[in-house]
This record gives C-alpha cells, structure tokens and sequence, in this order.
C-alpha cells in the first residue's frame, strides 16, 4: 500500500495524523500539490510538486495510484477515478468514499454545481473539527490495521 495524498487542500492537521502513521507503520506516504509543502526528513515520506494547472495534481494521483493503495482527497471526481483503479478513498473528515457510494455522491456534486452556477448560494463546508480529526484518524488506523492483515 502507497498513500497518496491531494495536498493542496488537506488540512495540515491530517497532514501531521499521515505523518505520524506513516512512520509508525513504514507505509509509503507521497503528497502531491502544485505548491511546496513541507514534510519531515524520512525515507518513508515524501512531496511531489507538480505544475500549476487545473487538475494537474489529481491527474498525477491518478496516473500512479494502483489497486490496493489509499488515496486521502475531498476530490469527488478524483476519488471515483481512483476507485476505478481499486485503491481506496479517505477523506480528511475520515468518510470513506467506495464504489458503492460514490455515484451518488457525484450526484450531488454535479447538482450543488449546478445550483451554484444559477446563482444560488449554498453554504460551504462547516469548519474542521475535533471530531473530524478523530474520525479521520480512527478510519486511517483502521484501513492500516486491515493491510497489515492481510500481509
């Protein structure tokens, strides 16, 4: 398993949780962002910058993401692209995304889009909480708890 994470919009909260882990369990762990972040000095972590563009860091998780590996993202469309390729999906609010749900969670996006774009303002995301923290860090220990398993 590689974890491969859409860092331009993760939290830096989920970014510490994915270090933490990553060292821990000496999974592989890539942040991929169009801009430099930051990330501590292992040989199990490291950051991909890619060139600025619309999609270009997911188009990148895309290309090299394979089955069985986790990729963290709020990117619906980036999540049922990597589902495709039966990886997983961990949103930094720690809901997973599967290919049971993620039809229908296009769905609305497609629909907020659309009622966005007729001039309809809908609320954006409620603020990160401690909760979503706890959430996203139970299911992250889950999903390397089931992988160590099942090697």
């Amino acid at each position: 398993m590689h974890i491969w994470v859409d860092a331009d919009a993760c939290p830096v909260v989920v970014r510490e949780i994915l270090f933490r882990a990553a060292e821990r369990t000496g999974v592989s762990l890539t942040l991929v962002a169009n801009q430099a972040i930051q990330v501590p000095a292992t040989a199990h972590i490291r950051m991909l910058q890619v060139p600025s563009g619309f999609d270009v860091a997911d188009d990148e998780i895309v290309r090299r993401a394979q089955a069985g590996d986790l990729v963290i993202t709020s990117d619906i469309p980036l999540a049922a692209e990597v589902i495709d390729k039966q990886a997983y999906v961990l949103t930094p609010r720690g809901e997973r995304y599967t290919a049971d749900n993620i039809k229908s969670r296009l769905n609305m996006r497609d629909f907020m889009e659309t009622m966005r774009s007729s001039g309809i303002d809908s609320a954006g995301p409620q603020a990160y909480s401690q909760r979503d923290r706890q959430q996203f860090a139970n299911r992250l220990d889950a999903l390397l708890a089931k992988r160590s398993k099942e090697t």
